[in-house]
């Protein structure tokens, strides 16, 4: 894969979410949820759900143990849209805190290897704005 110039929100939209709908869809499985089901919570098709179980999608990258841990917390949460919702804002934000978003970018995406680009936002700026 040629790496290019990915913003990290790209990463998320392109690569991130996928990957985290793909869990969440075999894990409201396994806990007994049926696909239909899984697929009305999520907002998507039931074909959508085969392909994620199947891993025909949302494969392009893989979470740390760390990061399927607290899918899989959050994942016994989600009973319907909203607390999907909740959910996948949680984990978004717990990627980017704990760095794996910036593990990931630097895995797909060229970018400048600066700690700088990797700190954590502290108060809405980063260090120097």
């Amino acid at each position: 894969m040629t790496k290019t110039l990915l913003h990290p929100q790209e990463i998320e939209v392109y690569y991130i979410i996928p990957t985290l709908r793909r869990y969440i869809a075999v894990l409201l499985k396994e806990q007994g949820m049926k696909q239909k089901d899984a697929a009305k919570i999520l907002g998507i098709n039931t074909a959508t759900i085969s392909q994620y179980i199947s891993t025909k999608r949302g494969h392009k990258i893989t979470f740390s143990t760390s990061v399927f841990e607290e899918i899989k917390k959050s994942t016994v949460r989600i009973k319907d849209q909203l607390s999907y919702i909740q959910e996948t804002q949680k984990l978004l934000h717990y990627i980017k805190s704990s760095k794996a978003l910036c593990e990931i970018h630097h895995q797909l995406a060229d970018i400048p290897c600066q700690d700088e680009f990797c700190l954590p936002v502290q108060g809405g700026q980063q260090n120097g704005s």
